[in-house]
Parts: C-alpha cells; sequence; structure tokens
C-alpha cells in the first residue's frame, strides 16, 4: 500500500451498528502493518449514561485499538453526557456546535500528519448533528471516502442500500460496507444478506468478526481480515 488516503471516514447504517469496533479494526491493523495512523470522534454523546460496549465508551475503543498513543479525551474532543442525537445533546447542555469548524480542523490534523486520519461519524449518515447539518454534511465536507458498518442480520438490506443511496446522492465514494460482527456460522439470512447488498448496491462487502479480546491485538487481528489495501487505496 504505496499510495493511501489521507482520511477515511467511517459512518453506519444507524446507532450501534458496530462504527466503533470497525474503526478500531482498522486503525489496530494499520499499525500492526506499520502504516501511520490518526483516529478521532470528533463527537460523542452518551458519556454519563455508562459504556455502550460492554465496559468500553467509544472513545476508550479506538485509544486502545492504537495501543493508547492518544488519549481518549483527545480523540473525542466534544462530549455530550445523554445518550441522544448530538443535535438535541447540543440543545439541551447550551452549547454551538460548528460542523464547518470540526471539519477544518479535522483536514488541519490530516494536513499535519503524514499517516491516514480514520474520522468515526456518530449515528447514522443522516443523524443532524445541527438542525441544519448532519453527519452526511461533515462527510461532504471532509472530502474523505467512507466505510459503512452495517449489522449482518435481517433488515440490513434496506438499511444499507438506503445509507448507500444518501451517500452516493452526495458524491461520496464508498470503499465498502461492513458487516458485523460476523459469526463463525453465519445464518441462511445472513450470507443471502451479504450476497445481496453487494449485488444491489454495488459495493465491496466485507465482514468483520467479534472481537472479544479488547486489546490492540485482538483488534489488529479482526482488521487484517479486512480488504485495507481497497479501503486505504489513493
Amino acid at each position: 500500500m504505496t499510495s493511501r488516503v489521507p482520511g477515511l471516514f467511517i459512518t453506519g447504517t444507524d446507532t450501534g451498528s458496530g462504527k466503533s469496533y470497525v474503526t478500531a479494526a482498522i486503525a489496530a491493523a494499520m499499525v500492526a502493518n506499520s502504516i501511520d495512523v490518526v483516529v478521532r470522534k470528533p463527537l460523542l454523546t452518551g458519556v454519563d449514561d455508562g459504556a455502550t460496549n460492554g465496559p468500553w465508551l467509544d472513545h476508550d475503543l479506538l485509544s486502545v485499538a492504537v495501543g493508547g498513543a492518544e488519549a481518549a479525551e483527545s480523540i473525542s474532543p466534544v462530549r455530550f453526557g445523554p445518550a441522544m442525537s448530538p443535535h438535541l445533546a447540543a440543545e439541551q447542555a447550551g452549547a454551538d456546535i460548528d460542523v464547518r469548524a470540526i471539519a477544518q480542523d479535522l483536514r488541519d490534523l490530516s494536513t499535519q500528519q503524514d499517516g491516514t486520519l480514520l474520522v468515526e461519524g456518530i449515528g447514522g449518515l443522516l443523524v443532524p448533528i445541527t438542525r441544519s447539518d448532519s453527519v452526511a454534511d461533515l462527510a461532504v465536507a471532509l472530502g474523505f471516502p467512507i466505510v459503512i458498518a452495517a449489522r449482518p442480520g435481517l433488515g440490513t438490506i434496506s438499511h444499507c442500500l438506503l445509507t448507500l443511496e444518501a451517500a452516493r446522492s452526495r458524491g461520496l465514494d464508498v470503499r465498502a460496507v461492513v458487516f458485523g460482527p460476523w459469526p463463525e456460522a453465519p445464518s441462511a439470512i445472513e450470507s443471502d444478506n451479504l450476497k445481496t447488498v453487494a449485488q444491489l448496491g454495488n459495493v465491496t462487502v466485507a465482514t468483520l468478526p467479534a472481537v472479544t479480546d479488547i486489546t490492540h491485538a485482538g483488534f489488529a487481528q479482526a482488521g487484517n481480515q479486512l480488504p485495507l489495501t481497497e479501503i486505504l487505496a489513493g
């Protein structure tokens, strides 16, 4: 992988679709393969409501994935207590979110380092960050290719195809859909979902196994099963 994208945006079909695990797996695999990487999840809600990934908050997982090279607080600089859409969390906190300023800060960060910047979104692609800007608007402002995290089970076909349509209608370059956690013995529905989304969505569909070893090595092992060359190609 001699030529790589300067940045990659990881979104999902909705909340809880596995974005943090996909981001962590990609980041850890890059580190394990001696590829420079910086991770950010610029907006995080639910900090006061307890962890959403076992004992881990999303930014904790990302910090673990890069071997603790970045503190969780640096990875997610804007954090809100309640688990809700960022637009509502900000309103309740009396805070303003400037999507364009966030995008500019991330672009600046991308140009200041030699590696690839991984940016994890929040919720699904059309989740409002403010009353006028969505996650998709942030992705467009960044201009990075995107990866879509999705569940493998019943109902995911429509979620995936709608997200693909929303992304492509905005000119976003979708590198892959990643199904996770992918079971060791997938059901007929899960297997067909993979085939159908790939065919109807004209997209690479990769799978990420369940990550039970929440360490850099555990994430790297899972991430090395993803088509990193295709995802990161410049």
